[in-house]
């Protein structure tokens, strides 16, 4: 039998320009008929493979570029990457189901390709406008997982694809699946309670500690999973306007109580600064507090970075209690200790804060202009925030009446002096009908009564703000702010979903995007069905 002669990648782009040539004549029959000749006559050849599919490609024929892969797959099957090609093509005819499931058939061929497969993923789900490819993807791995449990890299993805989105609650499901599973010692629990607790969502925290408590003491993370569960009651209760002393009194006991069991360990660092925060912050007890923090500063074993976050709650306590000398002494000490460190970058911005307090702005704004490229993306962004917050209602020629009763406002919220606050709050518009600090005065105003647990007032001055300056680097805040009250305050589900909407219609950029979309969906119905 004669061999099959080689066919040369160029004669099949000819093949294809002149099949596109009839079909320009409207001969479409004949141009189909020289296009699939073409397909038929591809061979085993990576470069011929790519040249055909770019043929068709630059002639716009996106059903052959998919054939011509099929084709180049059914003659070279070990060529994995052939997948990433159809995916790309399927994406863009819209075919996303396609498109992720050749993805994830990637996982089952090669664990290796996970790291890129993740990377093409998070691309395609990036513009997703209506959510729609996200939920599809969302279902399309939640029957691969249930269909073949057996294959851990589907529920590695979904744990992965959890976090991605913020699901915590189902992240927690497949986490301690594969917890089990791995046989493995509740670490990924651990880490993701740490990313709930970033994000407010307390439950899933709460509930990934006790999973790790109950693998019991000879769990190497039982101890750090008893004080970080600790240090979510801690967040949520101080953050909590419903808080009652007795609730913040149990919560000392318990915290005493586990430092007792870890005397001297300074691995129970955190614990003591939460503790001493509680007891001078929502306790009254400042002295109480001074005196744990010189005891835990005196530990032996704690390291230099530990003892500088003890130093800066220390600074934090004074200043609380008015003692604005020995506060920055401390701050400027953290920061000579760690210059070109977060922790130093953390402190220079606190002691920044405190000359706004004390109405030195030139010198606040000064320092926060070089920390707007700290490493730390949080301190850059506070420190933005704040240099813009001065810049904009300060002005050296003419008086800082209004910025000075405003910084002196946040410093009565910062030392919990509510009323002190709010008085100070009120008395600039009496003395300034128009001023751009106007807006920040009704913001801050809605934080305050928001703390105090005031939700219908503080939900009028967030509608205030969004009324006055519809489009402000706060506005969209204050629209998150409206929703949140709305769905866990005022049990107002439909007028929630349209913040929400808002949101998302309105503020697409916005860092809560993410959130708001979360919260819309599963008040309207379509989250874990």
């Amino acid at each position: 039998m004669k061999a099959r002669q080689k066919t040369e990648p160029n004669s099949l782009k000819l093949q294809v320009d002149l099949g596109y040539i009839y079909y320009r004549e409207g001969n479409v029959a004949k141009a189909r008929k020289i296009y699939d000749d073409a397909l038929n006559r591809l061979q085993p050849d990576p470069q011929q493979l790519n040249d055909l599919a770019n043929a068709f490609y630059s002639k716009g024929e996106l059903d052959y570029v998919i054939s011509t892969y099929k084709r180049g797959r059914e003659l070279m099957p070990g060529m994995n990457t052939i997948a990433f090609e159809l995916a790309g093509v399927y994406e863009r005819t819209g075919n996303y189901k396609e498109a992720i499931q050749e993805y994830l058939g990637l996982l089952s061929v090669d664990r290796n390709y996970e790291p890129t497969v993740r990377s093409s993923l998070q691309t395609m789900l990036a513009k997703d406008e209506d959510n729609s490819k996200n939920e599809l993807f969302r279902k399309t791995l939640l029957e691969y997982v249930q269909k073949s449990p057996d294959k851990i890299y589907f529920s590695e993805m979904l744990w992965w694809y959890s976090i991605q989105q913020k699901d915590f609650e189902l992240a927690l499901i497949q986490g301690k699946a594969l917890d089990r599973r791995l046989k493995e010692d509740g670490s990924r629990i651990l880490e993701l309670a740490n990313l709930a607790i970033s994000n407010g969502n307390f439950e899933v925290a709460d509930e990934a500690y006790n999973y790790i408590i109950a693998k019991g003491p000879a769990n190497p993370n039982f101890k750090v999973a008893k004080r970080e569960q600790l240090h979510t009651w801690y967040v949520r209760l101080t953050g909590d306007p419903a808080s009652t002393s007795v609730k913040l009194g149990e919560l000392q006991k318990a915290m005493i109580a586990e430092l007792d069991k870890w005397e001297n360990d300074p691995g129970a660092v955190h614990l003591a600064t939460d503790l001493a925060h509680l007891d001078a912050f929502f306790l009254k007890r400042p002295d109480e507090a001074l005196d744990l923090l010189d005891r835990v500063a005196g530990l032996r074993g704690l390291t230099e970075k530990d003892r500088a976050n003890v130093k800066m709650e220390l600074a934090d306590i004074h200043l609380f209690r008015g003692d604005m000398w020995t506060a920055t002494v401390l701050y400027q000490q953290v920061y000579r200790d760690f210059k070109n460190d977060a922790t130093g970058q953390e402190a220079k911005f606190r002691n920044a804060r405190l000359s706004y307090y004390m109405g030195e702005f030139q010198w606040a704004v000064a320092q926060l202009d070089i920390l707007k490229a700290a490493t730390s993306k949080f301190i850059s962004n506070d420190a933005l925030e704040l240099s813009m917050l001065i810049s904009n209602n300060y002005d050296p020629d003419s008086n800082t009446v209004a910025l000075g009763i405003y910084s002196r406002a946040e410093l009565a919220d910062y030392r919990n002096n509510d009323e002190l606050a709010l008085q100070a709050l009120d008395s600039i518009p009496m003395l300034f009908q128009e001023h751009p600090i106007l807006d920040n005065v009704n913001y801050r105003k809605g934080e305050i009564f928001l703390k105090l647990g005031k939700y219908a007032i503080a939900d009028s001055m967030f509608a205030l703000v969004m009324k006055n300056h519809p489009v402000d680097i706060i506005t969209d805040e204050a629209l998150m702010n409206r929703a949140l009250i709305h769905e866990t305050s005022l049990a107002d589900k439909q007028g929630a979903m349209a913040f929400y909407q808002e949101l998302l219609n309105t503020y697409p950029g916005s860092l809560f995007v993410p959130e708001a979309r979360k919260r819309y969906r599963t008040l309207r119905g379509d989250i874990n069905q």
